[in-house]
């Protein structure tokens, strides 16, 4: 099992790295996305560059109650990301529509991760 620090560090790093992808190119992520409209893609990196800056602070000492909200963020995020496809789906690039899906199945793997690291805590 992947301990949970490492899961948290991977959630931060890779939340950071989309975040300041979209926050600095975010013509480009509207292009792929087949869409004019940048500041969303601005918006939504900034929230990732703050939401990454806290998991990796909790990444340090974990806390039970900390995890428990990175968890439920990261579900929202899965959550968002399905209505945001089906209601954007006739908008947006198949292109669009597949990464939202990926990066909505990544967040989901990094829930469920999560959720399986919390188990340290029951068992210290």
């Amino acid at each position: 099992m992947i301990p949970l620090t490492t899961t948290l560090r991977i959630n931060g790093i890779s939340s950071l790295a989309t975040g300041l992808l979209l926050a600095i190119f975010p013509g480009v992520a509207a292009n792929i996305s087949g869409v004019t409209a940048t500041a969303p893609f601005v918006a939504v990196g900034l929230f990732l560059v703050v939401f990454a800056s806290g998991v990796l602070f909790v990444a340090q000492r974990p806390s039970p109650s900390a995890v428990k909200w990175i968890i439920r963020l990261d579900t929202v995020w899965v959550i968002g990301s399905a209505v945001a496809i089906l209601f954007l789906f006739p908008l947006i690039s198949g292109i669009g529509t597949l990464l939202i899906a990926g990066v909505a199945l990544w967040v989901a793997a990094m829930a469920i991760l999560q959720q399986k690291g919390m188990r340290s805590f029951a068992t210290a």
